[in-house]
């Protein structure tokens, strides 16, 4: 059977999220700037949001990956955030989401940061429950998946070496 045959398969299309934020005064520091936890919790509530819209279970977030801000985004400046399902697995997903900072007086924008989340679907007994398959459109949305497949595979081993540390602390620690 095709991906598209599959019961509940959908595209990253339909997931797509597009998340409009103001920065006010109570967002930001003393240097007039966002603050980056703000920015990060904006980042997970419209990563969250594709992945609702794609699995349409309960999702829990079980990962971010590395935050960079290339720009700092001023209060008062108007955060775009862009998220949609960029690829899927047994019961997780990844979520890419490209935030953009715009004055609102010019209109000049600006590429602030993405950032790269997975989350678990859950079901109502917070079990974790399989998701449905992505299907692939478009050259874009196979690029996306195979580079969120490579990113999978790199936290997976970081998961692994990190436990095996623990496990040797615990173990010294006697």
């Amino acid at each position: 059977m095709t991906e598209a045959g599959k019961a509940g398969a959908k595209t990253p299309r339909a997931s797509r999220v597009v998340m409009t934020e103001t920065v006010l005064p109570g967002d930001g520091n003393v240097l007039g700037s966002a603050f980056g936890g703000r920015i990060a919790q904006w980042i997970d509530v419209a990563a969250a949001i594709a992945c609702q819209r794609h699995c349409r279970q309960r999702v829990v977030t079980a990962s971010m990956d590395d935050l960079h801000f290339l720009k700092p985004i001023r209060v008062g400046m108007i955060v775009e955030l862009r998220a949609q399902v960029n690829a899927t697995f047994r019961t997780s997903m990844e979520a890419g989401v490209r935030i953009e900072s715009e004055s609102p007086l010019t209109g000049e924008r600006a590429h602030v940061c993405s950032a790269y989340l997975t989350f678990v679907a859950q079901d109502e007994h917070g079990r974790p429950v399989e998701v449905p398959p992505l299907v692939l459109e478009t050259e874009e949305d196979r690029r996306r998946d195979q580079d969120a497949k490579r990113r999978r595979a790199v936290r997976l081993e970081h998961a692994r070496a990190k436990r095996e540390r623990l496990l040797a602390e615990t173990k010294e620690r006697g």
